[in-house]
């Protein structure tokens, strides 16, 4: 009887009388990981023949699964490279297409108790490339900077190195860790800490408001902040595809453009594109 049913159920799918549920792949970016996952939750229990699959791994770990062909989405928390887009068009005749699906203040995480309010770009700089290694260097107390960042494999490392250090290096002394939540973890459990990541993961740390320059107004990285541009370190969350999307992933894409899908960015804490 078992054989029986096993051969009908080929026939079946042979005929196309039963087709398994559809499955969209997204790899990338931890900053995105939580908002992605969001996003999928809704949109299958919506749409029950659509399976999503989200992990994390990092912008590069996502764009070199886009490559490979072993994802469907590519989430980044930077734009793709020259040379990224290349590989692209040599394996599939395609530079890619870009998606702008969110916005993010990179913030600036602090210790609750850091006396610290706010900082200039240039203190940041200054701080993540080991010109300055103690607080009372930026008006704080007198105590060594514990810096933490992301592994170099995170786009958002590669933000912050291109747009606040200038291309400069990180100091050898800072902590890499492999996800925003794992910063946001250290932060908060070290006074003298300072790290950087997505708005949406501050949990028991505080942000520091983020100045131009030494004669200008800090900002924090609030959707209004964000929106008028005020906030000096605001970036888009993108997602990519090989090619032009059809069929369900052009439908799930479109539905995270959409109102409901930009509501989702909202609720997990960055901001709508729209």
């Amino acid at each position: 009887m078992k054989k029986l049913f096993l051969i009908m159920i080929t026939a079946m799918i042979a005929f196309g009388f039963f087709m398994p549920g559809k499955v969209i792949t997204v790899k990338g970016s931890d900053t995105m990981v939580i908002l992605a996952q969001r996003w999928a939750e809704k949109y299958m229990a919506e749409h029950p023949g659509i399976t999503v699959q989200v992990t994390g791994g990092g912008s590069g770990t996502g764009i070199a699964a886009l490559i490979n062909g072993t994802t469907d989405i590519c989430n980044s928390s930077r734009p793709m490279k020259p040379s990224e887009r290349e590989k692209l068009k040599i394996r599939y005749a395609s530079l890619g297409v870009e998606i702008k699906s969110a916005k993010d203040g990179l913030s600036v995480y602090l210790n609750d108790a850091n006396t610290i309010h706010e900082l200039s770009i240039e203190q940041i700089k200054n701080i993540y490339t080991g010109k300055t290694t103690n607080w009372k260097d930026v008006g704080g107390k007198d105590s060594k900077i514990i810096v933490y960042g992301r592994e170099n494999s995170s786009g958002t490392y590669v933000y912050f190195k291109d747009n606040v250090l200038g291309g400069e290096d990180y100091t050898s002394s800072m902590q890499s860790l492999p996800g925003t939540a794992a910063v946001v973890n250290a932060v908060a459990k070290d006074k003298n800490a300072i790290g950087f990541g997505g708005a949406a993961y501050a949990k028991g740390i505080k942000f520091a408001g983020v100045k131009k320059d030494a004669n200008s107004k800090a900002y924090l990285p609030t959707a209004e902040n964000v929106k008028s541009g005020d906030y000096p370190i605001s970036r888009f969350l993108y997602m990519y595809t090989k090619s032009r999307p059809t069929g369900e992933l052009k439908d799930y894409i479109d539905w995270i453009l959409s109102a409901e899908g930009q509501a989702v960015v909202t609720q997990v804490g960055y901001f709508p594109v729209k």
